[in-house]
């Protein structure tokens, strides 16, 4: 059995899984229209999840933009405008979109 993601308009409906023959049938739609994902992200650089992006140009699943300040880094990854500081047992530090800082937490 694989992970398929039904895929409209790039963005993930849902996540079933199944065989590529039932895909191929038609039991659920267009095939064209379902992605295979990786339960173990070995492939599209993440397993997909409803309302992830799939970007076709590079094969990938993004997930949503976590806060509007943040920019989509060319290993496919959402960054902070500003650098995390460093974690310690003592503090942690959260995203604060307001002020677009972390904040101790």
């Amino acid at each position: 059995m694989s992970y398929f993601a039904e895929i409209k308009d790039g963005v993930v409906q849902r996540v079933i899984v199944a065989e590529q023959d039932y895909i191929n049938s038609g039991a659920v739609g267009d095939a064209s229209s379902w992605i295979e994902t990786s339960i173990t992200n070995d492939f599209r650089k993440l397993y997909a999840s409803i309302n992830y992006t799939y970007d076709s140009a590079n094969d990938v699943f993004i997930p949503p933009q976590p806060y509007p300040s943040w920019s989509l880094d060319s290993n496919f990854d959402w960054q902070a405008p500003v650098a995390r500081p460093a974690y310690s047992v003592e503090r942690d530090y959260v995203w604060d979109e307001s002020t677009t800082s972390w904040i101790s937490n």
